[in-house]
C-alpha cells in the first residue's frame, strides 16, 4: 500500500517545487499566480474563520443530493430501456439531444424556474450525472449472459429474483464504472449552478476571489473541489473493492 503511494507523493512534491520555483523566478505577480505558501496561508485563514468549511459543506450537500437523485433516476430509466428495445427507440433521440445542450447554457433557465436555492443546484448536478450512469446501466444489464436467464427460468425464479440474483450482480462492474464518471462530474454540476447564481458554496468563493483579485482564495476553492472529486472517486473505488472481490 505504501509503495503504491510513493509515486503519487513524489509527483505531488515535484509539482509543488516546480510551482514554487516558477513564482519565485518568473516575475509573475502574486495576484496572477500566487505561490504555494500564499495559497497555504489563505487556506489556513479560510479554515480559521470558518468560511471554507461552511461553503464546502453547502457544495458537498448539493453534490451528494444531486448524485443520489441522478444515479437513482438513471438506474431506473436505464433498466427500463435495457429491457425494452421499443422504449429505447422512442426515448433515445430525446436523451441524446439532452446531452447535446451544454448544461451551462440551460443552468440560468433552471435557476429561474427552480429558484436560486439548493434545488436548482441539485437538479443541475443530477442532469450531469444522469447520462453516464444511464448508458452504463443499459450496457451492464444487456451484457448479462443469456445462459443465466435460462438457468433462472428453469428454476422458476420470479422477476424480482432474476433482478437481484442475476442482473444486479452481473451488471455491477459496468454500473460502478459509470458511477465513477458520474461521481466526478457531479462536482462540476454543483459548481455550474453556483456560478450562475449563489450566495454560498465553493462556486461563490470562486467568484468572490475573482472579483476581489484574491487569487489565493481562488486556488483554495479549486483545490478543495479537486479534493471533493477525489474523495467521491475514492468512495466508488472502495465500493468496487468491496462488491467486486470475485473479479480479482
Amino acid at each position: 500500500m505504501t509503495k503504491r503511494f510513493i509515486p503519487i507523493l513524489l509527483s505531488l512534491l515535484a509539482f509543488l517545487l516546480g510551482w514554487d520555483l516558477l513564482t519565485r523566478f518568473s516575475g509573475i505577480p502574486n495576484f496572477i499566480l500566487p505561490s504555494p505558501l500564499s495559497v497555504w496561508t489563505r487556506f489556513l485563514k479560510a479554515m480559521s474563520d470558518g468560511s471554507l468549511p461552511r461553503h464546502t459543506a453547502i457544495t458537498l450537500t448539493e453534490i451528494v443530493l444531486g448524485l443520489i437523485v441522478g444515479v437513482l433516476f438513471a438506474t431506473v430509466v436505464g433498466y427500463m430501456l435495457a429491457k425494452s428495445r421499443s422504449l429505447e427507440k422512442v426515448l433515445s433521440p430525446y436523451l441524446v439531444a439532452s446531452q447535446a445542450i451544454p448544461v451551462i447554457a440551460i443552468a440560468p433557465l433552471l435557476v429561474i424556474w427552480l429558484g436560486d436555492g439548493i434545488l436548482s443546484k441539485v437538479v443541475i448536478c443530477a442532469l450531469i450525472v444522469f447520462f453516464p450512469v444511464l448508458v452504463n446501466t443499459i450496457v451492464g444489464v444487456r451484457a448479462v449472459p443469456t445462459a443465466l436467464y435460462d438457468l433462472m427460468n428453469s428454476l422458476h425464479a420470479s422477476r424480482a429474483q432474476i433482478l437481484w440474483k442475476v442482473e444486479a450482480p452481473a451488471s455491477l462492474p459496468v454500473f460502478l464504472g459509470g458511477l465513477r464518471i458520474g461521481a466526478t462530474l457531479s462536482v462540476i454540476g454543483a459548481i455550474v449552478g453556483e456560478l450562475v447564481d449563489a450566495e454560498s458554496g465553493l462556486g461563490f468563493l470562486l467568484q468572490l476571489g475573482d472579483f476581489q483579485y484574491d487569487t489565493p482564495m481562488v486556488f483554495v476553492a479549486v483545490f478543495t473541489l479537486i479534493a471533493l472529486a477525489l474523495m467521491l472517486y475514492g468512495i466508488v473505488r472502495m465500493l468496487e473493492n468491496k462488491f467486486l472481490k470475485w473479479q480479482s
